[in-house]
């Protein structure tokens, strides 16, 4: 008699438990191994590198790139006497 011819005379609750038995094992091994291959490659992993390969433009280069607008000195006087006009709110408590 084979596995198989053994596991077909088993009633239906022992097959089942044999079933996810397996599964289970199987699942457990997968997860062996993508852990293993995740943490080897994170060891692997250079940050500088990885910037590189995609070619991120750098950022503080863009910000210099950016103009902003000139403000005239009566513009900015008026904006702080209105900051200065609005009350003051006390927090809830």
């Amino acid at each position: 008699m084979g596995i198989l011819e053994k596991l077909r005379r088993q009633p239906e609750h022992v097959r089942k438990i044999i079933l996810w038995s397996v599964v289970i094992l199987v699942g457990f091994v997968l997860l062996f191994f993508w852990v293993k291959n995740f943490s080897k490659r994170i060891k692997s992993f250079e940050g500088q590198n990885f910037l590189d390969l995609i070619k991120l433009p750098k950022f503080q280069e863009e910000i210099k790139k950016i103009e902003l607008p000139k403000i005239p000195e009566e513009e900015l006087k008026k904006i702080e006497e209105a900051i200065k006009e609005i009350p003051q709110s006390t927090p809830v408590k």
